[in-house]
């Protein structure tokens, strides 16, 4: 049996007493549950990678204009922007978070990491680090697997699903997996890795979901790349042996508390947040206008 992802805890016990990297459990996790040898998990992983960073491509390259027009080629637009706040690899950054992310929003192909609304914060991290580190796609996928072992234990914990937990289940949970995944292909040690992970779930923490006309759109596509900017900001300050206090367990703990007490109506539903706005209202009512008006009159002859 392979190991059960329950507990930060326990999984770093757990490769301490085999004297395995973070990666291995969660290797073994998936060969499995998938019933697959190993070299055709690395596949898979490999595939998805690519996905990923062709979801990038895609969206900085391609038309991406919504149904609903809320996605107007934002990606694009931040990316060719001949001012940059910090950096042009920051800037990089957070248009790859756009980009992937506008491609779900356009009904292109993503990789759902953890989820299809949080599609764009590992592509965008893991492109941008890869690049400015030279790194090889090997660590890139053992960084992806430790992202899922960390999607595992918050699965387990808290939640991923926006519907449960709130946009901190979703984008939340991506930032905690790319800020953990990023240390790793770093080199940092177990305890940089985890300590990233409960940093930023800590800036996460308590994030509604309350998406406009309840479309993945907005504010989802922008809270990609302020999410891929706090996974960043997580894993610097993890990297440089700033403690977040709170072990990354209890982190998680809360953060599942909080989940559970949050009112329904900013549990993805519209109800609540942004989508109960004057504007979103108005987008709703305009968007389900253009949905009715599309519909197939049933009485037409074939």
């Amino acid at each position: 049996m392979s190991y059960l992802f329950e507990t930060f805890h326990g999984w770093k016990s757990y490769c301490e007493e085999k004297e395995v990297p973070l990666y291995t459990p969660v290797m073994e996790y998936e060969k499995e549950q998938r019933s697959k040898p190993e070299e055709e998990v690395w596949e898979g992983l490999l595939n998805a990678y690519h996905v990923m960073k062709d979801a990038v491509e895609t969206g900085l390259k391609e038309e991406m204009v919504s149904r609903s027009g809320m996605i107007n080629n934002g990606a694009k637009k931040v990316y060719n922007n001949p001012l940059s706040v910090l950096s042009p690899e920051f800037q990089r950054l957070i248009s790859r978070a756009l980009a992937a992310k506008e491609v779900n929003s356009c009904m292109g192909r993503v990789v759902a990491a953890p989820t299809a609304g949080a599609s764009g914060i590992l592509p965008g991290t893991l492109y941008t680090l890869q690049e400015i580190h030279g790194l090889e796609d090997q660590k890139v996928l053992e960084g992806l697997l430790v992202g899922a072992g960390i999607a595992l234990i918050i699965e387990q914990n808290a939640s991923l699903a926006g519907a449960v937990g709130g946009c901190q289940a979703e984008t939340g949970s991506a930032a905690a997996m790319a800020s953990g995944a990023m240390v790793y292909c770093l080199g940092g040690n177990t305890d940089q890795v985890f300590n990233a992970v409960a940093i930023t779930i800590q800036c996460m923490l308590g994030l509604v979901c309350d998406p406009v006309a309840g479309l993945v759109e907005i504010p989802c596509v922008v809270r990609n790349a302020s999410a891929a900017a706090i996974a960043n900001s997580s894993a610097q300050i993890a990297l440089s042996d700033v403690s977040g206090v709170i072990p990354v367990d209890e982190c998680v703990e809360a953060m599942g508390e909080i989940g559970a007490s949050m009112e329904n109506k900013y549990k993805e539903t519209a109800l609540g947040g942004l989508a109960a706005t004057l504007t979103g209202k108005g987008i709703a009512k305009k968007v389900l206008i253009q949905d009715i008006e599309m519909l197939p009159d049933e009485e037409s002859p074939d």
